[in-house]
């Protein structure tokens, strides 16, 4: 990659973790305005270690060893460190079986808002859809079934990979309707401790984490530059969840920005596990403005 394409990915990797994250911040904010001054300051200080290193930066590191099991935990990650170009082209060689789980995942992720969530209706059609909430479950199966077809005529792995990346999303969506439930105890019962809550937070960050770092690999499969781009993107909304939630959330579409944006992502991971040629700045390019056009009209929404 040259520089060009290097800082267009990490713009485009920052921008997407920030925006995903909104969700996050709101609970975290709300979270934050129960305890003490010396328990916010942990948080954004020794928490950001937490997010970026712990999480952000191993997810992504057990997922390629978790796709290239032959390399062995402890070479995969000194050789992936070190960019060497054997390893280079063994992820490369299992790149597809990523990348169908990890859009699988991250399409299911989209249904699941257009269909379930509570939103600003953004685009015409969607107040409809939210309507045919039912729909979801139909919807979602035959696309399961769709891919695992399309994918078995490949790779039987590739198949595999689309059910854990279905599976993996209930499960993660079990996770976040939980952490949802217990952030409205904590909210009730001011009474139990800071640890208690620092804990908690770490905890659905690591939930929440999950959709920025599948989504990641639409960008790149260089855990580096992931590590980078999703670090800084976890700092923004650390810097957001302290400075300017409440200035943030009057932006009422970018919400739906976020969703359309891995929507985009999930089909490019789609399509590049089925080997279509995806240029290395369609991603970047394609996230930054959907995310712009939101944010306008978000604007546009303000003055009217």
């Amino acid at each position: 990659m040259n520089i060009v394409s290097i800082l267009l990915t990490l713009v485009g990797l920052a921008l997407f973790e920030t925006v995903s994250s909104l969700d996050n911040a709101v609970i975290n904010a709300q979270v934050l305005s129960t305890m003490s001054q010396r328990a916010r300051k942990w948080f954004v200080t020794y928490g950001l270690i937490i997010a970026v290193f712990l999480i952000r930066g191993i997810l992504p590191f057990l997922i390629i060893w978790l796709t290239n099991p032959t390399l062995g935990p402890l070479t995969a990650f000194n050789e992936i460190m070190s960019s060497d170009p054997h390893v280079k082209e063994s992820i490369e060689a299992s790149a597809p079986i990523l990348l169908i789980g990890g859009g699988t995942f991250l399409l299911f992720l989209f249904f699941h808002w257009l269909f379930l969530e509570p939103k600003n209706f953004g685009l015409w059609g969607e107040r409809f859809i939210s309507s045919q909430g039912a729909w979801f479950y139909g919807v979602v199966s035959l696309l399961l079934v769709g891919i695992t077809w399309f994918a078995l005529k490949i790779n039987p792995l590739m198949a595999f990979s689309a059910v854990i990346g279905s599976s993996a999303f209930f499960i993660t969506h079990g996770f976040q309707a939980s952490a949802e439930q217990a952030e409205k105890g904590l909210m009730k019962n001011n009474m139990r401790s800071d640890l208690s809550k620092l804990l908690y937070l770490e905890v659905i960050d690591a939930t929440f984490s999950i959709d920025g770092v599948l989504g990641a690999f639409a960008f790149t499969l260089s855990v580096v530059l992931i590590l980078i781009g999703n670090g800084i993107g976890a700092y923004v909304v650390r810097e957001i969840t302290i400075k300017s939630i409440d200035k943030i959330q009057k932006y009422k579409y970018l919400k739906n920005g976020a969703m359309y944006s891995i929507l985009a992502l999930s089909c490019v991971m789609l399509l590049d596990s089925f080997n279509f040629p995806i240029p290395s700045w369609l991603t970047p390019i394609l996230t930054i403005g959907i995310i712009l056009y939101f944010y306008l009209k978000s604007k546009a929404a303000l003055n009217d």
